[in-house]
């Protein structure tokens, strides 16, 4: 009896501390504050937050009763970060092709879980993980992240990649593609009917979204930017699927043709568009298509890559794309094609990711532009409506800098605040 006593009292005190406690009010003083959605910027701005959530945002008077007071009035503050092409879950671009097979699913975790805290302490509260090698790990890591096990982002993760055998979505030259192990080839697909059965699988285990490959890649032995890899129909089969559940689809697509295969195909924005020609940028206009493309990348792997010793063809087919990536860009700008911040982290280090904002700046946007690109219009390419924006209704993530960004945007290389959900990381 003694014995079940125990067991009963254990069980309470579990369910007690399992049990949230009564929601702590915080009282956010601002100096300036970009909201991420207007190109106003207003200051002596106060921000009540209430249960993770913004509940108020006005000029700054009395503090709600009981509420603590968080003394912002030094900074800018603006929303919490959203990365829309990261890779937490994997072990990072190296010299070594073989890098992804060599570490098992465990350490790949568990480096996801290293590459996720310091994304989130560089001020990105919010990542779009646009696929791993190992399949499904990034969607592990986002479980334990939303349980609280690791700190990081909120993650939206693909699970894996769509892709053709030995296309740009595979780790190839290792050893032959059909002894890599399986979890390596989740989304490997060479009809359609397999690109929509692939589809379904992820979607089943968890992923949020779906990432197709439809042009070959710079960082895969074997495969060229330029050339188209998935068809418009295997392209087509995977929308069909995922848009059916309400699910997004993006797809990888440097070359113009590839390009105008996925936009045709129905997906909802493109990866890299480094090859982009006038006409692939008319379509991504006209179809209301989202872009993200990673301008600064191309830099870092022509430094860091030639340093370290990258695959020749590695190198090769960086300088093909580089400069011509940034003309698209430029005139993606120029036409109003939809932009979102993506920066393709993993190829280059975790926490780094703000330093992109100085390209899409010296390429053609206002800085505004560029931070609503990493904010608002980065939760609207999301279809999210709970992050990117400093209004009632949404997660209270916000970050803050001493000096102001829409002077110099490099401002935004070292956060000085973070706040995710109303928790202060910084």
């Amino acid at each position: 009896m003694r014995h079940l006593q125990r067991v009963a009292l254990i069980a309470v005190a579990a369910a007690l501390a399992a049990t949230p406690a009564s929601a702590e009010t915080l009282y956010v003083q601002t100096g300036q504050l970009i909201d991420g959605v207007s190109n106003e910027v207003r200051t002596g701005q106060c921000v009540t937050i209430e249960d993770e959530h913004i509940r108020a945002v006005g000029p700054c008077g009395k503090a709600p009763a009981g509420a603590t007071v968080v003394d912002w009035s030094a900074y800018t503050v603006l929303p919490g970060l959203i990365d829309l092409h990261t890779h937490l879950a994997d072990v990072g671009q190296s010299a070594d092709v073989a890098a992804p097979i060599k570490a098992s699913p465990a350490e790949t975790a568990l480096v996801g879980a290293r590459n996720a805290r310091v994304t989130l302490n560089a001020g990105f509260t919010s990542v779009r993980d646009v696929g791993t090698y190992r399949g499904l790990t990034d969607v592990a890591l986002r479980n334990a992240i939303d349980r609280s096990d690791v700190p990081g982002p909120r993650m939206w993760v693909a699970g894996a990649y769509i892709t053709i055998p030995g296309g740009g979505g595979e780790v190839n030259g290792v050893v032959p593609n059909d002894q890599l192990p399986p979890d390596m080839r989740l989304g490997v697909a060479a009809t359609p009917e397999e690109a929509a059965q692939k589809t379904a699988y992820l979607l089943d285990h968890g992923a949020d979204f779906i990432k197709t490959i439809a042009t070959g890649a710079v960082l895969a032995i074997g495969t060229e930017p330029g050339a188209p890899e998935l068809t418009e129909d295997q392209l087509r089969a995977v929308v069909k699927v995922a848009h059916a559940r309400g699910k997004r689809v993006t797809a990888h697509a440097h070359g113009a043709v590839g390009i105008k295969n996925a936009i045709r195909a129905g997906v909802d924005s493109i990866e890299h568009a480094s090859l982009a020609d006038e006409e692939a940028l008319q379509m991504a206009k006209a179809h209301g298509t989202w872009l993200v493309m990673d301008i600064y990348n191309g830099t870092y792997i022509d430094e860091i890559g030639t340093k370290e010793g990258w695959p020749e063809e590695y190198l090769r087919k960086n300088r093909e794309t580089t400069d011509t990536q940034r003309a698209a860009f430029r005139r993606a700008v120029e036409l109003g094609v939809k932009i979102g911040y993506g920066t393709d982290a993993g190829v280059y280090p975790h926490g780094l990711n703000a330093r992109q904002f100085a390209n899409m700046v010296k390429y053609g946007m206002t800085a505004m532009q560029a931070i609503q690109a990493a904010t608002g219009r980065a939760s609207e390419e999301m279809g999210r409506a709970d992050i990117g924006a400093i209004v009632p209704g949404r997660y209270a993530d916000m970050v803050a800098v001493k000096a102001d960004p829409l002077k110099d945007i490099t401002a935004l290389e070292a956060i000085d605040r973070v706040m995710k959900g109303g928790a202060v990381i910084r």
